[in-house]
């Protein structure tokens, strides 16, 4: 198992093995995703946006500008 030690400031450096298996380097964010109550996982946040492409698929049939609109009428959201 690896550790670190926290500095007064609340500062921990990640060893180099972890950042390594991380692949994050120098800039990178990384995340703490707590996973049950008081554990967490660090995870790396160094994808790029475009990374995300596709994992919502299109619509069978486009929108139009008046189905938007309608729609947010219906809700209420329209003045």
């Amino acid at each position: 198992m690896t550790t670190a030690t926290i500095t007064s400031k609340g500062q921990v450096t990640i060893p180099k093995d972890v950042r390594r298996r991380l692949g994050i380097g120098t800039g990178d964010r990384v995340e703490f995703v707590e996973i049950q109550d008081g554990v967490f996982q660090i995870v790396a946040a160094t994808q790029d946006v475009q990374a995300l492409k596709g994992i919502v698929p299109k619509p069978e049939k486009p929108v139009t500008i008046e189905e938007m609109n309608q729609a947010i009428a219906e809700i209420g959201g329209a003045d």
